[in-house]
């Protein structure tokens, strides 16, 4: 069918592309300590890129029954389309990156409903004030990119994914808890997601008061992924690139950040769930370096941003069926220095560890700033975690932070299935805290 669609859509273009998206899920929630719903969701859709006359049209549907609309809906778009500044992939050799598992597709609703009952009783037992909520899901997507110019691209990636949530209110105290993995094999490690939980608990149980001012702050790998990958990413999208929005333009190879700092997109990593061996145009996905100690050491670029800066695509076009492509990365993975996360917190006689924000991402996140609100930090005072904070904010900018690096963690985390990072110290931060 998809070929056909091309073959249609061709006697009214230049060139054209079709993208098809398929998946099957079974999300099941649980909330108030108990199981809520299990559902079974099936979704297919396929969207058009044509180019005629330098100009793109685009359309997108999911009434697999509609191609001839779908074709006509594209050519009305052309007249209001970008100016086309790439043309579609040619045939490529794609590498062997594994993202699926038989066993998760196979998996069924009742496995799922008892991974998720037993987590919860656990900590209902042991923690029985905090009321709890939790979600497991399975599910199995395919994409498939073909285009006029012999590309043909097809990958299907299965997934699991556990998110726990624990919330205690007593008066005005409020404490949130949350833990999660996902992969696309059926082996998640639930005794962690419990000891990294009992563990936040554990450290939660004294409110303590936090000194203002530019103290040492300590990022877990949580808050890294919560707060500080996204803007300091932004600056290394193509998009912002050409618009000259991005405070990295011309500083491909200048030393940025501290040296010890190395971070790589990387879509070759195995049953990861970002992973991929192909881009959303069907252009090749290779392992990336962002920074290189230090040295900022590439931009990411989808075929139209590319064309645009006069640079190649990076395989890095990322995309859904409601949008055209543009430019993101797959899996980041920083470095791991030589400080375990323990020495960390040793090696101060005061800082803030933090573990997740309230509306982290405030401020001009083009620029690397922000501004949050502390959800869940402690306390350090004499190498040891006394307490939990409350009514604290942060605010700083992601390159400052990252020029005054204390320490890197030598331990990695998998944060959501598509971020790998140790916890981080540093300064250059602005602590405030209500009295």
């Amino acid at each position: 069918m998809l070929e056909e669609l091309l073959v249609q859509a061709l006697k009214q273009a230049d060139q054209a592309e079709v993208y098809h998206l398929s998946s099957v899920s079974t999300p099941t929630s649980f909330e108030a300590n108990r199981l809520k719903s299990v559902d079974a969701r099936d979704f297919s859709g396929v969207a058009l890129r044509i180019i005629k006359d330098g100009r793109i049209g685009f359309s997108s549907t999911s009434d697999m029954a509609d191609m001839d609309g779908l074709v006509a809906r594209a050519v009305e778009m052309l007249p209001f389309g970008a100016k086309a500044s790439m043309e579609f992939p040619s045939a490529s050799e794609y590498a062997d990156v594994p993202t699926f598992d038989q066993a998760t597709a196979d998996m069924k609703s009742e496995a799922l409903v008892e991974t998720g009952t037993k987590l919860i009783d656990k900590l209902h037992a042991d923690w029985p004030d905090i009321v709890w909520s939790a979600g497991v899901s399975q599910s199995v997507s395919t994409v498939r990119v073909v285009n006029s110019r012999g590309c043909s691209a097809e990958e299907t990636t299965s997934a699991i994914g556990i998110g726990m949530e624990g919330t205690l209110v007593k008066d005005t105290d409020m404490l949130f808890v949350w833990e999660g993995q996902s992969s696309c094999r059926p082996s998640l490690d639930t005794a962690a997601i419990i000891a990294s939980i009992e563990r936040k608990l554990r450290w939660a149980e004294t409110v303590a008061s936090v000194p203002t001012g530019p103290i040492p702050v300590i990022f877990t790998p949580g808050a890294v992924g919560d707060l500080l990958i996204e803007p300091l990413l932004e600056g290394f999208n193509g998009h912002n690139i050409v618009q000259g929005s991005s405070p990295l333009i011309e500083k491909l190879g200048s030393l940025m950040v501290d040296p010890r700092l190395t971070v790589w997109d990387d879509p070759s990593i195995p049953y990861i769930p970002g992973s991929r061996a192909f881009d959303g145009e069907g252009v090749p996905s290779n392992r990336l370096p962002l920074i290189q100690q230090g040295v900022i050491a590439n931009f990411i670029y989808d075929l139209q941003t590319a064309g645009q800066a006069g640079a190649l695509s990076t395989g890095s076009a990322h995309r859904g069926l409601g949008s055209q492509p543009g430019p993101d990365t797959s899996v980041i993975v920083i470095d791991p220095g030589d400080t375990t996360f323990a020495d960390m917190i040793a090696g101060y006689s005061k800082a803030l560890v933090v573990e997740s924000f309230l509306g982290a991402g405030q401020g001009n996140t083009l620029g690397g700033d922000f501004s949050a609100n502390v959800l869940l930090g402690y306390v350090v005072e004499n190498g040891v975690v006394i307490g939990r904070v409350k009514d604290t904010m942060l605010a700083g900018n992601v390159y400052t932070i990252f020029k005054n690096l204390d320490a890197l963690g030598s331990e990695l985390e998998w944060i959501d299935g598509s971020l790998r990072t140790p916890a981080i110290s540093c300064t250059g931060v602005s602590v405030s805290s209500k009295a």
